[in-house]
């Protein structure tokens, strides 16, 4: 018997269906909780070929919800422990790893050999890099977020509006998994329904997941839900950066003290706390590239700034992935 028997079973697949799974590309960026659940799944499901990209290592205060990693995978690359994982649960399968963080220099490359993008990165500027290029690319992007005991999961772009359609401002909390904390199992259901969307949309189900967003909130285990396919694009945004793209035309200003980053994102940088910015001279012409660990700073300084700002204004972060 087939190892796609029991999913070919349903009207929903049928030999067409595996055969959709089976020459489809997939990129998924972020290995850790979200992807717990989307690979071993995509892997299962037969998916033609995987990339899997994320810079960081194991860590064992991670592992309740990076399930795809034990105790002895500490301090190793989770893209290429994830990959085996997959290669491990289906050899049919192609996985690719890339041991490298995200960048907005990498990800048109990334993005333009998948059929579909999956966010699965704890990073406000990966999601949004991801988002950018998957709306100029016209491809379909899944992307998720999950915090505490609460989180979401919608498809964008590909034809949908882009995740700056539905989130154009810069977020109202900084925390994240590692300041604020969260379940295991959250993380789980969140990652499970990106599976479950990315699934749909190559099998060609009806409604599309793009422009769909699904909201779960675990402590009263109640999923709410709602279509955003009219959602109109902001008329200007501001763009991530990598540090190594800056110019030397570029007035570039680092927002964390020394004692945080005794090393700026860039050299040419001049620090300024961000309760310092009033003291910036705005150069008329010159770009301004405000930096920051996760990009947050820099865009909620970056909407300080706009209104008396005569140049583009552009996000620098320090990890993004």
């Amino acid at each position: 018997m087939s190892r796609y028997a029991r999913q070919t079973l349903l009207p929903e697949v049928g030999e067409e269906g595996q055969g959709r799974l089976t020459s489809a590309h997939v990129l998924v960026v972020g290995a850790g909780g979200l992807a717990a659940p989307v690979l071993p799944l995509l892997a299962g499901a037969g998916l033609g070929q995987i990339t899997i990209v994320d810079g960081d290592n194991v860590d064992l205060s991670n592992l309740h919800r990076q399930t795809l990693f034990a105790e002895a995978d500490c301090g190793q690359p989770k893209a290429e422990r994830a990959a085996d994982r997959c290669r491990t649960l289906n050899s049919e399968v192609e996985v690719v790893a890339f041991n490298h963080a995200l960048t907005s220099e990498n990800a048109a490359s990334l993005v333009a050999q998948a059929d579909a993008v999956l966010d699965c990165a704890d990073s406000h500027a990966a999601s949004y890099i991801l988002s950018d290029t998957c709306l100029e690319q016209d491809k379909p992007l899944i992307s998720a977020s999950v915090l505490g005991l609460s989180g979401y999961v919608g498809g964008f772009c590909g034809g949908a509006p882009s995740l700056r359609a539905v989130f154009p401002d810069a977020p109202d909390s900084g925390a994240s998994c590692a300041t604020a904390g969260v379940l295991g199992p959250v993380v789980g259901v969140i990652g499970a329904m990106q599976a479950q969307m990315v699934l749909n949309l190559i099998l060609g189900l009806v409604p599309s997941p793009l422009g769909q967003m699904v909201q779960y909130d675990a402590r009263t285990l109640r999923s709410t839900g709602f279509r955003f396919d009219d959602a109109p694009e902001p008329n200007t945004c501001f763009r991530f950066l990598s540090a190594s793209q800056l110019t030397d035309t570029d007035q570039i200003v680092e927002l964390r003290g020394v004692e945080e980053a005794p090393i700026a994102t860039h050299p040419n940088a001049a620090r300024f706390l961000p309760n310092e910015l009033h003291k910036l001279d705005p150069n008329k012409g010159k770009r301004l590239a405000l930096c920051c660990a996760t990009g947050l700073r820099s865009w909620r300084a970056a909407e300080q700034l706009q209104p008396d700002w005569p140049g583009e204004i552009v996000l620098v972060a320090a990890s993004t992935s």
